[in-house]
């Protein structure tokens, strides 16, 4: 084995660094305190993982070319181009579209891979005699097909979070058949071009597919489904840059890579756990469709009692114990800001103020927790579901900003389209309150018993509106 030169070595420290900071990074994420640290510390990490491949490649590949990266321009090119796409999309883009800018950049990522995999398999194939090594073909086709899927499957998950492509189910004629069919064919092209030839066309018909197959997936899935999807899809992003780093022989590459499809996959199951469902059942049931929600809409309207800010405020300022369960409604009126001068107003009264967190609420894995964050709410005044739910029947006022499926009591029933999803027993309160903009259902479609209980008051409108009204009631009260 040829020696490594001082350049290698260099690189491989370099690597050492940049996977450290990539695994501290992700220790740091696991608290809301530390998450800011631990996200500029796995930036700032990769970051120089990247200048270095970039300023050293020619000195640390001896077999490379002089000149190889002439043509550097365009790499600092589109390095500019996205680093100015990722700023603009983190300071201008609201946090009620941050699952769509999340579930964005993952296909984003997920395509990146996938290109690095196939224009590595298209150089080596072009050039190479006989059969290219097995396990870097294997690395090849699963990069390209994982990272084909993630690709788009994440822009049909855009689609569906941004109200492009219906939040429904949507199921082809046939679907068992034709998913079947395609992961069929991509496994006898995959099995003939790793085994028997090296075939770019094939290669490039099995890219198609994979492209095919990732909206094929998606589709089906309904929109109630899209925060564990988003999460899924981020799993298949970190194994498809996993694939590439093994093609590129590149350990910091192959290392993040593992990192995000592994901490993915488990933020996955912990999704599916707290919905009380597998992941066959995410991706196969067609779970989230609308079906008969317009008539359920109309169900029980009468039955609905409805209040003002000003009762719903004395009632809150005189309680000892309020707890607010954040729903996708505050995020859509970015409310947050009022909720914590709310929140503020209660506390200086002496009343004790928690928020409910169901893991499932809002368009994305922490969403609430974010939205939260961003207005300055104390952290250990968020509690996770587990940690809060026997607290609502000591609770005087459980106050619901536009939350419905996560606070659904159907879920309790045997034969409901949610049965057995774990939720916030917020039906436990003395006293209920739900903001809501209309009469409709949630993103599952379902109707809400809870709306229609003795104990709970609608205050109907804009969440943002109402909850100013509520701080302006306290105020007085």
């Amino acid at each position: 084995m040829d020696e490594l030169n001082i350049w290698q070595i260099a690189t491989f420290f370099v690597w050492l660094v940049g996977s450290v900071t990539f695994i501290l990074a992700l220790k740091f994420l696991a608290s809301p305190k530390t998450a800011r640290t631990g996200n500029l510390l796995g930036a700032g990490g990769m970051a120089v993982v990247i200048a270095w491949t970039f300023l050293t490649y020619d000195l640390a590949s001896p077999e490379s070319e002089p000149g190889m990266l002439s043509n550097w321009w365009i790499i600092l090119v589109g390095g500019v181009i996205g680093a100015v796409a990722g700023t603009l999309g983190a300071r201008r883009v609201p946090m009620t579209a941050m699952p769509q800018m999340v579930a964005i950049f993952n296909g984003a990522g997920g395509g990146a891979a996938a290109v690095v995999a196939i224009a590595e398999f298209l150089e080596f194939a072009d050039h190479g005699e006989g059969l290219l090594p097995l396990p870097f073909v294997i690395a090849s086709l699963l990069g390209a097909v994982i990272g084909g899927v993630a690709l788009t499957g994440s822009v049909v998950a855009f689609g569906k979070l941004q109200g492009i492509v219906t939040a429904r189910p949507y199921m082809l004629p046939g679907q068992q058949l034709i998913t079947g069919a395609l992961f069929l064919t991509m496994l006898l092209i995959g099995v003939y071009v790793a085994g028997f030839e090296n075939s770019i066309p094939l290669f490039l018909v099995f890219c198609a597919i994979a492209l095919v197959a990732g909206v094929v997936l998606t589709m089906p899935i309904g929109g109630a489904d899209m925060p564990v999807v988003v999460s899924l899809l981020n799993s298949y992003t970190g194994i498809a840059v996993a694939a590439s780093g093994f093609v590129l022989s590149n350990y910091a590459l192959l290392i993040a890579g593992t990192l995000v499809g592994a901490s993915g996959a488990i933020l996955t199951q912990l999704m599916t756990k707290a919905m009380n469902r597998s992941l066959f059942n995410v991706l196969f049931a067609g779970f989230g469709t609308a079906g008969g929600a317009a008539a359920a809409g109309e169900e029980g309207e009468e039955q609905l009692r409805e209040t003002n800010a000003e009762d719903v405020a004395v009632l809150m300022a005189y309680g000892k114990r309020v707890i607010i369960v954040p729903g996708y409604g505050m995020a859509v009126a970015q409310a947050q800001g009022p909720v914590r001068e709310l929140m503020d107003l209660l506390v200086a009264k002496g009343v004790d103020v928690q928020f409910a967190i169901h893991p499932v609420a809002g368009r994305m894995p922490g969403h609430m927790n974010v939205l939260l964050a961003e207005a300055n709410v104390p952290y250990d005044r968020l509690k996770e579901m587990d940690e809060i739910n026997d607290d609502f029947a000591d609770t005087d006022v459980a106050l619901v900003i536009g939350a419905n499926d996560v606070v659904n009591p159907s879920a309790r029933e045997e034969g409901s389209p949610i049965s057995g999803m774990p939720i916030l027993n917020v039906d436990a309160a003395q006293n209920i309150v739900v903001l809501k903009r209309g009469r409709g259902t949630g993103f599952a479609g379902i109707p809400n018993p809870l709306f229609s209980n003795e104990k709970t008051a609608m205050l109907f409108g804009d969440a943002k509106p109402s909850i100013e009204a509520l701080v302006q009631g306290v105020k007085q009260a």
